[in-house]
């Protein structure tokens, strides 16, 4: 290529990057009101975003918080109705739920499923147990475990085993044994042998010094006889 088309190409890429930078030089001049404002909206959400978290949030986080200490002791001494509906004086998890929502955090939730629960309002537990969004491996296999407990408690033990064996795969440590053998006990009542046999055996293979694991011969044999 000779020296003056050389020339002649680069002349033209200076013109077309100058074309370029006009074109934007004129766009922001047509148009910097819009972006000004665009710019102001940003921030105004975000300054509102900020005071939302310093000046309501955090507080009603910190107010659920202390609420939720009389119902946590309760639920700890085992007295599920008080923990759930409160004593009078002091809120219980479903009064908590309802109005501070999101702030009560996400164990509000469980503790209310299990609270259902215990009381044998099973509907409900699985209602408040199907919330939990716990990032706890342990606790996440606990509630999905309870979920399974609440659909025995309904007779639906098909739909209960699917929850037993989620939370087995989600614990993924000792507690898994305690799921799979709940998951056995509810295929032996669906009358599928060989896959509660399954269960058991799992057990007796991986998880043998569980407490589960050192009862589990007992279990395998009963099938293993009829």
């Amino acid at each position: 290529m000779s020296e003056m088309n050389l020339k002649k190409e680069e002349a033209q890429r200076q013109e077309n990057i100058s074309e370029k930078v006009s074109a934007a030089n004129r766009f922001m001049d047509e148009n910097k009101r819009l972006i000004y404002a665009a710019v102001i909206a940003v921030l105004v959400v975000g300054l509102g975003i900020l005071a939302y978290n310093q000046w309501v949030s955090k507080p009603k986080r910190a107010e659920a918080m202390e609420q939720m200490f009389p119902a946590e002791n309760s639920f700890a001494a085992g007295e599920f109705e008080i923990a759930l509906n409160g004593d009078g004086n002091n809120l219980g998890f479903k009064d908590i739920i309802s109005e501070y929502g999101s702030h009560a955090g996400r164990a509000a939730t469980f503790y209310a499923g299990v609270c259902e629960l215990q009381l044998g309002n099973y509907e409900e537990a699985i209602s408040y147990l199907k919330k939990y969004k716990g990032k706890d491996a342990i606790l996440s296999g606990r509630a999905t475990a309870c979920i399974g407990d609440a659909y025995v408690g309904l007779e639906d033990y098909g739909t209960a085993v699917s929850y037993f064996e989620k939370a087995a795969a989600q614990a993924d440590n000792i507690f898994a044994a305690t799921y799979l053998l709940k998951a056995g006990i509810a295929y032996e009542a669906l009358g599928n042998a060989d896959k509660a046999l399954a269960c058991y055996k799992t057990i007796k293979d991986q998880y043998p010094q569980s407490v589960e694991g050192y009862d589990i011969d007992k279990y395998i044999s009963r099938i293993e006889a009829e």
